[in-house]
């Protein structure tokens, strides 16, 4: 039981993490490449169309940031909860950004790259978070 519990926290520490830091890169995004002024991004289509004009140069710094994110969040899941608990985080994560990729208009080579990027990121969050035995 108390080995379910520890896991069951560190999913939610992993989870807050990655929460935490993907807004801190979606500020980031918003601070340097902000909707046009008049434009409500709460209108159907505005999202989609706003992320059709990101620059590149943007999402190719966006690439390390949501690695970064995945990283850290898996290693600190498998630290406090060990191996499972990093994988259940990067399993959602991997949810997360596939829907993300799915439903936003993003150009073809980040579509290919971010999901590498990710899974080399969870495997050294997991790998480099697992607990001394």
């Amino acid at each position: 039981m108390k080995s379910a519990v520890r896991m069951l926290l560190a999913v939610v520490a992993g989870m807050a993490l990655a929460f935490a830091l993907v807004v801190a890169v979606e500020l980031f995004s918003a601070v340097v490449h902000p909707f046009p002024a008049g434009v409500d991004p709460n209108l159907p289509g505005s999202i989609p169309e706003h992320v059709r004009r990101y620059p590149q140069w943007i999402l190719g710094v966006v690439v390390p940031m949501w690695g970064a994110t995945a990283a850290a969040a898996t290693w600190v899941a498998s630290r406090i909860g060990g191996r499972l608990a990093g994988a259940v985080v990067a399993l959602l994560l991997a949810a997360a950004l596939v829907f993300n990729l799915a439903m936003l208009p993003y150009v073809t080579w980040f579509k290919v790259v971010m999901p590498s990027a990710f899974f080399v990121a969870c495997l050294l969050g997991v790998r480099y978070g697992r607990r001394a035995s």
